[in-house]
This record gives C-alpha cells, structure tokens and sequence, in this order.
C-alpha cells in the first residue's frame, strides 16, 4: 500500500503526516475512506471524529467540529476551526464531550442575553409609541 501526505490546520497549528496508509471521515452521506491515489475530491466534514492509519498499523483519532476535506495529488487537508488528536479513542472522546459542554453553555449565555436585549428593545419601542420614553 502507498501512504500520502495528511496536512490538517487550523486557526492556531497545522500538523502535517507524509506516511497515511487510510483515512476513515464522516460528511452528510456518512462514512468514507480514502486511500493513496484518490482522485481529486471535496466534503464537508460532519461534527465528531475521523481517524487515520499511518503506514506503522498507528491509529489517529482527530475530534473536530466539522471542517473542509481536500484531496489532490495524493495530499488530503483537513481545514477546520479547532481539533483534537490523540491516539486513545476513549480520551479524546471525552475531551470532544467536555469541549461540547462548554461550547453549548456559551451559546447558552449568549442566547439569554440575546432575548433580554430583545425584550428591552421591544419595551422601549413600546414606550416611545406611547410617547413615555424620551432622548
């Protein structure tokens, strides 16, 4: 078997592998996998985990909140917003959970101050029609 190049970035590092036997992802149709030698081709990776296979049978596992697959001339790029490698499925698995977890709090607050601002908004233009709210 012939091993590519797997180059993954994103906003803060890029790690690069130039001896990939396989790459198994996850995008909207489900699983795939890659191979040395695949024809030039594009998806958007869903959230979760993908993994890879160095030509030494070592498996990667890579946790990201979705991201853009790239294949040409036998380099396949993960770009993406943040990731996660580890060789221990069950870490990483854990540490997608707790990123999660503090991801969704954070949406969480903002939507909360979104729809108190949206109720001062909605009380102030009620007032200004009635003539109470000046300035």
């Amino acid at each position: 078997m012939k091993p590519f190049t797997l180059l993954i970035q994103d906003a803060t590092h890029v790690e690069r592998f130039d001896d990939v036997g396989h790459l198994i992802g996850w995008d909207d149709s489900g699983a795939f996998g890659l191979l040395a030698g695949h024809e030039r081709f594009m998806t958007i990776l869903s959230w979760g985990l993908a993994r890879f296979q160095t030509m030494d049978e070592h498996w990667q596992f890579l946790a990201l909140p979705g991201g853009l697959l790239y294949v040409r001339q036998n380099l396949v790029t993960i770009s993406t917003r943040r990731f996660f490698r580890d060789d221990d499925v069950d870490r990483i698995s854990r540490r997608l959970e707790d990123e999660l977890s503090v991801e969704e709090e954070g949406l969480r607050a903002i939507k909360e101050s979104l729809s108190r601002l949206e109720e001062e908004m909605f009380k102030r233009f009620w007032q200004m029609g009635r003539g109470e709210w000046a300035s």
